[in-house]
């Protein structure tokens, strides 16, 4: 049986289409056009120059069902036409065992 749904996992991963992601300038849109576009397309690459003239980029999402096993959609902040920091979610590692730190306080 367990082999019967490993198989069945393995086909359907097989037959799911690549999807391309979008690239952006996010120095070119308002912070509500970046918002409104990860929103509608749920995951983005966004490109901008740091302070320091070297390009840097990142992937962005709608929520954490665009991020893979192991992490979670968190709060992130990217330059924009309009502003210096409007906020994002981005894809970051995460260790739950983290988050239960409180239980060996005791």
């Amino acid at each position: 049986m367990k082999a019967l749904i490993l198989a069945a996992a393995g086909l359907a991963l097989l037959a799911t289409e690549a999807q391309a992601i979008s690239r952006y300038n996010s120095t070119s849109m308002s912070c509500d056009r970046v918002r409104a576009t990860v929103r509608s397309e749920g995951a983005v690459l966004l490109r901008w120059r740091g302070k320091s003239g070297v390009q840097r980029y990142g992937r962005f999402v709608l929520d954490g069902r665009f991020c893979s096993a192991g992490e979670r959609a968190e709060i992130s902040y990217v330059p924009t036409k309009d502003r210096q920091s409007c906020p994002v979610r981005e894809c970051k590692y995460w260790d739950p065992d983290d988050d239960f730190l409180w239980l060996w306080d005791r």
